[in-house]
């Protein structure tokens, strides 16, 4: 994987500036470019063009959404940003419809993707504590992971024929933040993946 283009989904408020998220996209182009990658990053507060946005995502090998989770998804320009440019990209440039056409009722929704072979990662930061995941006892998420919560984005990526690499995660990062222990994490986990 040579070509890396990472998504900053950060969306500033007043109890998070988004620090942690550009700390953690500043670490990932820096690994990545030691590794010999080429590396384009889109934040949510520059302006971007749709049309480049999909020629972005068509000339990576490989995508890393880093984002924060904001009431168990992504930040609203983060959604506004994938309505506008993987719509316009359904032209065929990141998917040809959903896969389907009346001459071949046998094919199934969500095979029209243009990206095979190529690769997503998440990387995501949570107020969530780690604890809160994988314990069927915690009652909030009753046991699912951080993967389970983020199907939807996943079926995202599926839909233009990506597959995942291993996603990411800081954890409790407003109330019991561990950020050089997450920053040791994340360069274990990038070393590993990419």
């Amino acid at each position: 994987m040579k070509n890396i283009f990472i998504i900053n989904g950060h969306e500033p408020y007043s109890f998070s500036e988004g620090n942690l998220n550009r700390a953690l996209v500043a670490m990932a182009e820096e690994h990545l470019k030691a590794k010999g990658c080429e590396v384009q990053i889109t934040t949510m507060q520059d302006e971007w063009d749709v049309d480049a946005e999909v020629e972005k995502h068509r000339w990576a090998d490989a995508i890393i959404l880093q984002t924060p989770v904001n009431w168990m998804g992504v930040a609203w320009s983060c959604k506004k940003y994938m309505d506008m440019v993987y719509t316009n990209g359904m032209d065929g440039r990141l998917c040809d419809g959903d896969g389907r056409t009346r001459s071949d009722p046998s094919k199934q929704y969500g095979t029209g993707g243009t990206l095979c072979g190529k690769k997503y990662m998440l990387s995501l930061t949570f107020n969530a504590p780690g604890v809160a995941f994988g314990d069927p006892a915690q009652t909030f998420f009753e046991g699912r992971s951080i993967d389970d919560l983020f199907w939807p984005m996943h079926l995202n990526f599926r839909f233009f024929g990506m597959e995942p690499l291993k996603s990411f995660a800081c954890f409790d990062v407003l109330k019991n933040p561990e950020v050089e222990s997450d920053f040791k994490r994340f360069e274990k986990h990038l070393a590993e993946v990419f």
